[in-house]
């Protein structure tokens, strides 16, 4: 499983950006990060600054969304719709797009899928993706 550390998944989101702005080509899942950023204003000033974007410290105490975490579920989500891995993810975000936008939809399951994770860490166990998706399919109510 690829395990990349907290400074190598925040140059990666700030290489995708910055080679987006700089209309270089991007390879693999840099064309992905790139829309994810562009549909996030608030991270902009952050990964144009890269001391900035590689010390940040973004802890819960201090009441700040971490940025990178947040890209990250966003990028885990996008793989996981397009490869309908858990198998039923792809139409579970499908139904849900039939009642909100597509980046809503996106942070529903996001949501879902921090639970599971934080469930997964907290139980020494590996993710369960049945949990996982029961947790979405009660988003659609």
């Amino acid at each position: 499983m690829f395990n990349p550390s907290r400074e190598q998944v925040r140059h990666f989101f700030r290489e995708s950006w910055r080679k987006h702005r700089e209309r270089l080509i991007l390879e693999g899942a840099e064309a992905t990060a790139a829309d994810l950023i562009a549909e996030h204003p608030e991270y902009h000033a952050l990964l144009e600054n890269l001391p900035a974007a590689i010390e940040q410290e973004f802890v819960p105490e201090d009441g700040r969304l971490n940025p990178f975490l947040h890209l990250s579920l966003h990028l885990a989500v996008a793989e996981q719709i397009g490869i309908d891995q858990p198998r039923g993810i792809e139409a579970a975000y499908l139904a849900l797009r039939r009642t909100r936008e597509a980046h809503d939809a996106e942070h529903a399951i996001m949501e879902c899928l921090g639970e599971t994770l934080w469930r997964a860490q907290r139980g020494d166990a590996p993710m369960d993706g049945e949990a996982y998706l029961d947790r979405v399919r009660r988003e659609l109510g």
